[in-house]
């Protein structure tokens, strides 16, 4: 389980639990999720999140990603409008802060 406070991922079960409750996700928004709470507090451009969840061989583009963010925000943030968990780090890409 990695435990970040209100957000609880279990990889093994593929299940997400905010404050408690279970929040359902596609493969690929827990996938997204997973992948940047392995990872807190680095940032990745949408394209290297691309390459990491769908593949080289996908034929999409970047802008999934936003996407993808977007509907994982709406999911796990108390304001998805003013994300605190999933923060866009202008330029760069996005980043998952872990709490203190």
């Amino acid at each position: 389980c990695i435990d970040m406070g209100d957000l609880k991922i279990y990889a093994l079960s593929h299940r997400v639990m905010v404050k408690g409750k279970e929040v359902t996700m596609t493969n690929k928004e827990f996938e997204l999720l997973l992948f940047l709470a392995e990872n807190p507090n680095v940032v990745f451009s949408r394209e290297r999140l691309f390459e990491k969840i769908w593949g080289y061989d996908y034929v999409g583009e970047s802008a999934t990603v936003t996407v993808h963010i977007n509907r994982i925000r709406e999911k796990i943030e108390d304001v998805p409008s003013e994300p605190v968990m999933i923060e866009t780090v202008w330029g760069a890409g996005y980043r998952l802060n872990q709490r203190a």
